[in-house]
């Protein structure tokens, strides 16, 4: 699994960065967790990618909110996953996204463009892939892979892309 969010291509970066885009391709389901901004780097990822599970985010207009849902909810390999933009503030955040997806093991966010990996008191875990192409103050642009066999999440590794920025 390939997970990514925030690309803002082509606001913040005119193109994914090479090693994002040999990830889609090796990748059995990519994540996206929204901010795409344009429609056309939907559909080069779903031409590029085995699956494509995906998201709306906050910038994303008109064009893109009608081909995507605001959550995403899938079963991978036996594992109940959920897959949303923005789950609001830092403090609070496991409560609610407990409260919010009661029947999810794992939940995908983007949006704060922090890398994030978290199990809350109900046993969610959360991640956030940070963004491959727009760091803002985080020390680096980031994305995550992990392994997903027999109903559990293995292998979550944070990869961060040298250099600052795409452009």
């Amino acid at each position: 699994m390939l997970a990514i969010s925030d690309t803002h291509v082509p606001q913040r970066a005119r193109e994914l960065p090479e090693q994002v885009w040999r990830e889609v391709e090796a990748a059995d389901v990519v994540i996206h967790a929204g901010d795409w901004v344009a429609e056309s780097l939907l559909d080069r990822i779903e031409d590029r990618a085995a699956r494509l599970v995906a998201v709306y985010g906050n910038n994303d207009g008109p064009a893109l909110r009608s081909r995507l849902p605001e959550v995403a909810r899938v079963e991978l390999a036996g594992l109940r996953m959920a897959v949303v933009h923005e789950t609001g503030p830092a403090k609070g955040r496991a409560q609610r996204c407990d409260r919010l997806f009661p029947d999810a093991e794992l939940l995908v966010f983007g949006h704060s463009h922090i890398p994030w990996d978290d199990v809350t008191p109900g046993g969610l875990r959360l991640l956030n892939p940070g963004s491959p192409t727009d760091r803002r103050r985080q020390p680096a642009r980031t994305y995550l892979t992990a392994t997903i066999a027999r109903g559990r999440l293995d292998d979550v590794e944070l990869h961060e892309l040298p250099g600052r920025e795409s452009r």
